[in-house]
């Protein structure tokens, strides 16, 4: 039998990875380096390997699967929603796409009342983005450096890291400029918390009052990938008066740091802040299936009875994604997984500043609920990362990728980018399982201690 038409039951291990290579692009990476993990089965907060090993997934994939793996609820409602109603067009209205939309005034922050579902967060950030330029005729966007929100022209070229890189010069026509990010541990304007005065934030205003045609600011409420970077309790508050003052949107883009990630349901609702548009993807469905949500004020709502609201999608608002979103929001209610994040953030956080004691390479630790970073330095007085975005962008071999393989020979599998972790385990996780997981940190960082100057 020729290779390409056996069937996958009888493939070695072997040959799925190869042919995976050989057929498919591996993103964000040179493909002859990328040697993927063949991976057969997940349950909990834990996958298996074809070869039997089990991983703790203390990042929960892309810090999306927030329920853990294979829950059973989650399964069957997909299963019934292909039974009813696989597909339609979503010029059609359909009982789930009601459910979820009434479900939804009840979890989003309040004031957020009309809801555009998307393919996903890339595709949920181009909708506000479109949304914020037909609504206040304006076509600037302000983002921060530290940031990501999407691989697609629009969002890649809001996106503050690396990765946007590659796509310009053609990204900068996407009408995007940048601010300094919140990071109180190493301020980009070199600046010390509290005697600052948020200055980071000041600085956006200067920016708006110093640019023509800024329709909205967009933020990670708490930034994601690029370091999970908690802002000081004045920031959101005072970036709300300043965009109100200012007559400019404020888009949150919580693809990552909602559905109880950080011990509410949104990171905003911390700092009781509304904004005028929400972004999220990634644990509505508990990356079950691929959805993301773009949700508007009442005020932008209305504006669109009477305009052209000239965006959409072929898989806008399909079903099986929406009756993923359904079963997992039911979830986390019955199994209290906002209030779990709560409650065991600190548990988790105490056991990852300790390490901080013990390992002359871990310059920060920081988080909120089940959201947490360790930042890895070659030195703690001047905080100079092992590497940097420049080395990761040209595939140069990274200290915080040798720690991360090293976690996964002791397995456990965790995010790794640039010079910092990202731990971000299911919202399921037990006490125990940290406990195991955090020992098996405290071995690997030996590795980024040795880079110590």
């Amino acid at each position: 039998m020729d290779q390409q038409t056996m069937s996958p039951e009888k493939m070695k291990s072997s040959e799925v990875v190869e042919l995976t290579k050989k057929l498919n692009y591996g993103t964000w990476r040179k493909q002859k380096s990328w040697n993927p993990l063949h991976v057969v089965d997940s349950e909990g907060c834990y996958f298996t390997d074809s070869s039997g090993k089990r991983y703790l997934d203390l990042s929960a994939q892309l810090m999306c699967v927030n329920l853990g793996h294979k829950n059973q609820a989650v399964i069957q409602a997909i299963a019934e929603q292909a039974q009813t109603l696989a597909y339609i067009a979503p010029s059609h209205a359909t009982n789930i796409r009601a459910e979820l939309s009434e479900l939804l005034l009840d979890v989003v922050p309040a004031g957020l009342v009309k809801f555009f579902f998307a393919p996903s967060g890339t595709e949920a950030n181009e909708a506000a983005f479109k949304i914020a330029r037909l609504y206040t005729g304006r076509s600037k966007i302000i983002s921060r450096y530290r940031s990501y929100h999407g691989s697609t022209m629009g969002s890649i070229a809001a996106t503050g890291d690396p990765r946007r890189w590659p796509a310009e010069p053609a990204g900068k026509g996407q009408g995007t400029i940048f601010g300094p990010e919140v990071n109180c541990y190493k301020c980009p304007i070199g600046h010390t918390y509290p005697s600052c005065d948020i200055a980071c934030v000041n600085y956006i205003e200067h920016m708006i009052q110093h640019e023509s045609d800024v329709a909205a600011v967009l933020v990670e409420p708490i930034v994601g990938t690029n370091g999970v970077l908690v802002p000081p309790p004045e920031y959101l508050p005072r970036l709300r008066e300043i965009c109100d003052r200012n007559g400019v949107l404020l888009i949150a883009d919580e693809v990552m740091s909602g559905w109880g990630r950080t011990g509410e349901w949104f990171a905003v609702d911390h700092w009781h802040v509304k904004p005028d548009i929400l972004v999220t993807a990634k644990g509505i469905t508990s990356a079950y299936a691929p959805l993301g949500l773009c949700a508007t004020t009442a005020k932008i709502a209305e504006y669109f009875d009477d305009h052209l609201f000239a965006h959409g999608h072929t898989y806008e608002a399909h079903p099986l994604t929406l009756a993923t979103a359904v079963a997992t929001i039911h979830e986390m209610e019955r199994l209290d997984l906002v209030r779990r994040a709560r409650e065991l953030g600190p548990y988790l956080g105490a056991k990852l500043k300790r390490l901080a004691g013990t390992h002359p390479s871990v310059g920060e630790v920081r988080g909120l609920g089940l959201f947490w970073a360790i930042d890895l330095v070659k030195n703690r007085s001047t905080k100079e990362p092992l590497n940097t975005m420049r080395e990761k962008i040209e595939s140069m071999p990274l200290v915080v990728d040798k720690v991360a393989a090293d976690m996964m020979a002791r397995g456990v599998s965790l995010q790794a980018w640039i010079s910092h972790l990202v731990i971000a385990p299911p919202l399921i996780i037990t006490e125990e399982q940290i406990d195991f997981a955090v020992d098996a940190l405290d071995q690997a960082l030996r590795i980024s201690d040795a880079a110590v100057q």
